[in-house]
């Protein structure tokens, strides 16, 4: 008996972590991108202080029935930059890449935008801070809109970023 509860703990230990949990490992580079025809629409963050990073958490929500075209942009920051960062042309926002580096304690950030047959540029919004430093971050666009922006500052002590989100509807 003593056998099995010391197993079951050390699963259960092994399964708290991030690791298999998220997108993303601690300091690592990851690149996320929806499904065609998708849009991201829930994002979701936890900070280590230990690692100075956070991983991440997509999911995604059906946007149009076939994207007429999609780019990746070039890095939108520098390290321990503020950037705010829209889609082109009523584009929405449908993945990300990312790297990590050790010295700044911060990330650089591409975007993948992609347009349909309808633009998205109706009704647009900031949605405020959605996370304090250090805390856990959970977004979610708002009904019958599209996430298309993102705007960001790094702070050097917490080494972390606060995140607001901008979203449109469709024309």
């Amino acid at each position: 008996m003593q056998v099995i509860l010391i197993l079951l703990l050390s699963i259960a230990a092994a399964c708290a972590g991030p690791v298999g949990l998220w997108v993303n490992e601690l300091d690592k580079p990851f690149t996320y991108t929806c499904k065609n025809s998708q849009s991201i629409s829930f994002i979701i963050s936890e900070h280590s202080n230990k690692n100075k990073d956070r991983v991440w958490d997509f999911s995604c929500q059906n946007t149009f029935n076939k994207p007429s075209s999609c780019i990746w942009t070039y890095y939108v920051n520098d390290f321990d930059k503020e950037f705010t960062f829209t889609c082109p042309f009523g584009s929405v926002l449908t993945g990300t890449s990312s790297y990590h580096d050790n010295n700044t304690e911060d990330r650089r950030w591409k975007y993948y935008c992609c347009k349909g047959g309808v633009e998205v540029t109706r009704n647009c919004k900031w949605s405020g801070y959605v996370n304090d430093f250090e805390k856990y971050l959970r977004w979610e666009t708002p009904t019958n809109n599209y996430l298309t922006g993102v705007h960001s500052y790094h702070d050097d002590i917490k080494n972390d970023r606060r995140w607001s989100y901008h979203y449109c509807q469709k024309n």
